[in-house]
């Protein structure tokens, strides 16, 4: 993780606060949530614009049909859960009710991967990822921090479709506080170049991906960095020149690695230039409970495991 002393800020409250932000400029933006505004951070809209928000109680499945009928009528409506409800519970009701028809819905999806820490196996999602992503015509972000997150939300917004939103529990170093940052969906950002091996990461594992490379780089090793926060659809223009300049492709994510970041990069590859990949995530089995720093290390998915396991894959 990052050093001591660097701003820290979790996804979920970006979410919030750039929901409120953007309802002034968007008078036909509407939030709906599940009995869950204050952990979502829905709850930041809720206080500046009660009248647009709905609080559709733990009905997770019933919300989304709720959604589709207001996008239907014009609205943009957010609706907000925990991913494993949004995206496991009320699966039917987005792929049938929202992805189906190609509506307007955008989900907000918080609490996903093993940094829900204490709360346990059941409700860390580690499949969410892989479900929207099977979906077709949903787009699937997944933004590593605060200024990501940000703006992911408002190129939600703008986007003229269903659109998923992957955030976080925890609190996330800002990596993308830049005068360069641009955030576009499908594309992808080269935070630090290299020549030996490309680590791929997205959420919160870009951070670790960072800490990974400084390791690597006192020993010699040179790897390219690439913040993945658009799983579907892919940038695989820049997947493949990646390929094609390091030759070995590690990826990284808070997810499972069956059907996330890692098979979507080596179902790019497999089609245009196949080279070995590394895939580091939850390597199916469900999480624990425990302290989420501690469940990030135990899964190797901290800069130190990072690092390792690149070490390990380059020595094959």
């Amino acid at each position: 993780m990052a050093e001591t002393g660097v701003k820290k800020i979790a996804t979920r409250e970006s979410y919030g606060n750039m929901l409120k932000e953007l309802a002034e400029e968007y008078p036909n933006l509407v939030v709906l949530d599940a009995d869950l505004a204050a952990a979502t951070k829905t709850d930041i809209f809720r206080k500046a614009y009660p009248e647009r928000h709905i609080d559709c109680g733990i009905a997770e499945s019933n919300m989304v049909g709720i959604a589709a009928g207001l996008a239907a009528a014009g609205k943009i409506p957010f609706v907000s859960s925990f991913a494993m409800f949004v995206a496991g519970r009320a699966f039917e009701q987005v792929r049938n009710s929202v992805g189906y028809p190609h509506l307007n819905v955008k989900i907000g999806a918080t609490h996903a991967g093993i940094t829900v820490g204490e709360d346990g196996a059941t409700h860390q999602c580690n499949e969410d990822l892989a479900l929207m992503r099977t979906i077709p015509g949903m787009v699937v972000m997944c933004p590593s921090d605060d200024v990501e997150a940000r703006a992911a939300v408002r190129a939600a917004m703008e986007y003229e479709g269903p659109v998923y939103l992957r955030f976080g529990r925890s609190a996330v170093p800002v990596i993308n506080d830049r005068p360069d940052f641009h955030f576009e969906i499908g594309k992808g950002t080269v935070l630090k170049e290299g020549t030996d091996v490309t680590i791929a990461a997205t959420g919160i594992c870009v951070d670790s991906a960072l800490g990974a490379a400084a390791m690597l780089e006192s020993e010699g090793i040179n790897a390219q960095v690439v913040n993945i926060c658009t799983i579907k659809p892919l940038d695989e223009e820049l997947i493949v020149s990646c390929a094609k300049k390091t030759g070995r492709i590690v990826t990284v994510e808070e997810h499972s690695v069956i059907g996330g970041l890692g098979s979507a990069v080596c179902e790019a590859l497999c089609k245009e230039y196949p080279v070995p990949v590394c895939r580091l995530g939850i390597q199916d089995v469900f999480g624990e409970s425990g302290p989420a720093a501690v469940l990030v290390e135990k899964y190797g998915l901290d800069a130190k495991g990072v690092s390792q396991s690149v070490k390990k894959f380059l020595q094959k």
